[in-house]
């Protein structure tokens, strides 16, 4: 394998690792439980959203390790797997407000488009 070919696993990787949090659902979860642990009960109720959606959208971001759980008798509380998350975020919102949220016009990703 060359180094290119290295590269670009790496590279995949990571937009895999971006394309995971590219649902607004999914960031709403996360936001949540920057704050502090949540049950998926929690998050329904703080969210609006059916359990459903809350679920598979859960069950997205822990099998990409991005948020875990801990059993507490028969009620799991799911966190951030990782506080690195929550500064990844924190610098997305930092570059939305210093491009001036540019990206929402953008022709390929904006607000009015989907991939």
């Amino acid at each position: 394998m060359t180094i290119q070919n290295q590269e670009h696993i790496q590279l995949t990787t990571l937009a895999n690792l971006l394309h995971s949090l590219s649902d607004s659902t999914r960031l709403a979860i996360i936001r949540r439980l920057i704050e502090s642990e949540a049950r998926v009960a929690d998050l329904v109720e703080q969210l609006g959203l059916a359990q459903s959606t809350i679920s598979a959208h859960m069950s997205c971001l822990k099998e990409c390790r991005i948020i875990e759980g801990r059993a507490e008798g028969r009620q799991t509380f799911y966190r951030l797997a990782s506080p690195e998350v929550a500064h990844l975020l924190h610098d997305a919102e930092k570059i939305l407000e210093q491009t001036d949220q540019a990206v929402d016009n953008c022709r390929v990703f904006g607000a009015r488009h989907e991939c």
